[in-house]
């Protein structure tokens, strides 16, 4: 039986029967239609939706398999690659060796991009993709879900109720991570926490760590060899620009200012079209090293991972423009000084700081390096 059906992404075989149910999906073609069609009238959405369908029948009809579903996510990545950064920058990813199975354990400040970036760079680099783990909280339209899992995701179940569901799921999630890195050598991608840093501020959940010892426990391994067994790469994304700031701003003044944040229904789902097609600048993606020196406790490792991401984080112009801001100084980049005239000035201090933030945790590791 397979243990993992309702979590796992699609394989080969079902790849064919999904696509053509997505196709089948109104649903599906409607988003598409407001999504690239967005500033047409409405009248045109009948005609559009036929159009539509019949352009995706003739493009599934060449897809049998995930690698062929992953080159057509490849060349819109190209696409998207040249309408939306001035530049994307690799570091570190000459460390990593073919055939290995990595855990590449990320900030995170995109739903989508920022899996796509480092899945981007592996397939530049010809190593293989990565599973993505993604919360079921983003799956609540079903489409999203197959497209999802057809690109290699695999389901976090947030949304577990009680101790003993939730137990259950992070003991299938644990096993299904393991058991993808030590048996099938597959590279997997998960952010250090339940969420985006929407504050600019990485910091790595402990329960994270917690969840992945939890399947090789059962099998009497310490801490230290758990960890070791999986691999673990802290990578660190870096944008010029968060096309989501002024919305991420917005829920925390809101949070700060009420005590609470009620998001509209599919205000993710809008997060991940506008984190696509929004402009990011320049992109750096930074590989660490793999953490293998035998931590012996999780809040060890946790320090660990949280010292390579803030250290590999690539500062930019906005993050050092927004620092000297916020300590008076006018902002000498004329680009981040125009860019701030969108934001509603209300919000514009907690958008200083999303962007100051980076640079602030990067100079404490810095001040305490060179007092160790």
């Amino acid at each position: 039986m397979d243990q993992f059906h309702d979590i796992r992404p699609y394989n080969d075989a079902e790849v064919a029967e999904v696509l053509q149910n997505l196709v089948a999906t109104p649903d599906f073609i409607n988003t598409i239609i407001g999504f690239r069609f967005a500033n047409w009238p409405k009248w045109m959405n009948g005609p559009l939706a036929l159009v539509v369908k019949l352009a995706l029948q003739r493009q599934v009809a060449k897809i049998s398999n995930v690698h062929e579903f992953q080159m057509r996510v490849a060349d819109y990545m190209e696409r998207m690659i040249k309408t939306t950064t001035s530049n994307v920058e690799y570091r570190g990813i000459e460390k990593l060796k073919k055939g290995e199975g990595y855990l590449f354990l990320s900030n995170h400040r995109d739903i989508a991009m920022d899996p796509a970036f480092v899945n981007y760079g592996l397939y530049l680099a010809g190593l293989d993709t990565v599973r993505i783990a993604i919360g079921d909280n983003l799956l609540r339209r079903p489409f999203v879900s197959d497209l999802m899992r057809l690109n290699k995701s695999f389901i976090v179940k947030r949304s577990a109720n009680g101790i003993r569901e939730m137990m259950a799921a992070f003991g299938q999630l644990s096993s299904y991570i393991t058991e993808s890195l030590t048996k099938d050598h597959a590279n997997i991608w998960i952010a250090q926490k339940e969420g985006r840093a929407k504050d600019g501020l990485d910091q790595t959940d402990p329960a994270i760590i917690k969840m992945f010892y939890m399947s090789q426990k059962k099998e009497k391994k310490t801490f230290a060899e758990a960890m070791a067994n999986l691999k673990i790469v802290p990578v660190s994304i870096s944008y010029e620009y968060d096309p989501c700031a002024f919305d991420k701003a917005n829920e925390l003044h809101q949070k700060s200012s009420t005590g609470s944040y009620e998001k509209a229904e599919f205000e993710d789902i809008d997060s991940i079209k506008n984190g696509i097609v929004g402009q990011k600048g320049k992109v750096v993606v930074t590989f660490g090293e793999v953490i293998n020196d035998g931590f012996e406790t999780p809040e060890e490792f946790v320090e660990e991972v949280d010292r390579q991401i803030i250290s590999n984080y690539a500062i930019q112009s906005t993050n050092e423009s927004a620092f000297a801001m916020l300590q008076g100084k006018e902002c000498s980049d004329n680009a981040f000084a125009n860019y701030l005239k969108n934001c509603p000035e209300h919000l514009r201090d907690k958008v200083l700081s999303m962007y100051a933030n980076p640079l602030k945790q990067q100079l404490k590791y810095i001040v305490k390096d060179n007092e160790e």
